[in-house]
């Protein structure tokens, strides 16, 4: 990355999360299938239509810049999603599987709530108001998300995986 000023940094996160969530909206439909509990896979598949409209709010924050978006490949989010593929992988299908799911799918929220937060705050510097608007809705989805998935876990996932665990 070659920055020289706030705005070269802030293209430069920006089409880092594009690429991000581009990446997850391939990866969520393999979650939900690897998914056992009904719940986590609604909660993935709801994701999947969410982040895609993600996609096009950022579309939108580049738009009201007036700026490009640049292509590349966000390293972060390719190793995450890996992490995600070992998962499915090397657990087998059930309530353990899920709540290795759920801790990988809140590594990708405090990521992407990172990178968004970064981006409001640098939108915010740069007078763009609207793009900063944008960019804190989507922050805010983010939050949610990961709330739901720590109450999923925390109702569900974690006590079947824990008397899975106690009963094998």
């Amino acid at each position: 990355m070659t920055a020289k000023t706030i705005q070269d940094l802030f293209v430069h996160e920006l089409s880092d999360i594009y690429s991000a969530e581009k990446q997850l909206t391939k990866a969520l439909p393999r979650l939900a299938r690897a998914a056992s509990d009904e719940e986590l896979k609604k909660a993935f598949e709801a994701h999947a239509e969410e982040t895609q409209r993600q996609v096009e709010r950022i579309d939108a924050v580049a738009q009201a810049m007036d700026i490009r978006v640049k292509r590349l490949k966000s390293a972060p989010m390719e190793s995450l999603i890996e992490e995600g593929r070992d998962v499915i992988e090397s657990i087998a299908q059930g309530p353990l599987r899920d709540v290795a799911l759920v801790a990988g799918a809140q590594k990708v929220e405090h990521y992407e709530i990172a990178a968004y937060g970064t981006l409001c705050a640098l939108a915010k510097e740069l007078g763009q108001d609207k793009a900063a608007s944008l960019l804190e809705e989507t922050l805010q989805e983010e939050k949610q998300t990961d709330q739901k998935l720590t109450v999923l876990a925390e109702q569900g996932s974690n006590k079947r995986a824990k008397a899975q665990s106690a009963a094998g």
